[in-house]
């Protein structure tokens, strides 16, 4: 299978990731009294009302960095903003584990069939499955690194004292360049900062949940 075949099979792992990663945001928002992203169509299991145009593209482009739209939540409608900012945080890297230990389990089943592996379209199945199970996992731990404004950002804050968390999110203007300067850095001395992260914790989750096939 070629490399460009392989990588549009990666699509609607993808799509689905993210998609379930920003409604799991949404829906611990509204289910903590915030309506904003049911108002403006976010609490929806369509792909296109999460996905950022650019965004997208550049997850599919080198180094694979890309976002999805962030669901907008008012804080003024929680009862404790800076707990609740956390569960809605928290939302979306859980949402997504328990989609990879879901296709790890899966996986487990579909890729020692021998009529699965042993047709095109088998194999081809198999490697959605198995590219759902490290896609997710990626998206959780990197999503749960503290820089702003991944969601480990906003988990961290809810963890720390109020004096603490406040110093903290004075960090917050300059997360975004930080986080691009981390990839760029990355990119050019092709020693990825992020992937030298989380990639011992992707591999321990992955055989973990696919009893060793991936990892």
């Amino acid at each position: 299978m070629d490399d460009v075949t392989g990588l549009l099979l990666l699509v609607p792992p993808l799509l689905f990731a993210l998609t379930i990663h920003e409604y799991s945001h949404a829906l611990v928002a509204t289910r903590l009294g915030d309506p904003t992203a049911r108002h403006l169509g976010r609490l929806t299991l369509n792909p296109i009302a999460h996905l950022d145009p650019i965004g997208t593209i550049l997850l599919f482009l080198p180094p694979h960095f890309g976002w999805a739209k962030p669901v907008p939540v008012d804080t003024r409608y929680l009862a404790h903003p800076r707990r609740d900012m956390m569960w809605i945080a928290l939302a979306g890297p859980v949402s997504n584990v328990i989609l990879a230990a879901i296709f790890g389990t899966l996986l487990r089943v579909v890729a020692p069939n021998p009529y699965l592996s042993g047709s095109p379209a088998g194999v081809a199945l198999i490697q959605m499955v198995a590219g759902s199970v490290f896609l997710n996992l990626n998206l959780a731990v990197f999503n749960m690194i503290p820089i702003f404004p991944l969601d480990g950002s906003r988990i961290l804050t809810g963890l720390l004292p109020a004096g603490a968390a406040e110093r903290y999110r004075a960090l917050e203007p300059i997360g975004p360049m930080l986080l691009l300067g981390l990839v760029l850095i990355g990119s050019i001395s092709r020693v990825s900062v992020f992937g030298t992260l989380i990639s011992p914790i992707v591999a321990t989750l992955s055989a973990l949940f696919t009893g060793g096939l991936l990892g």
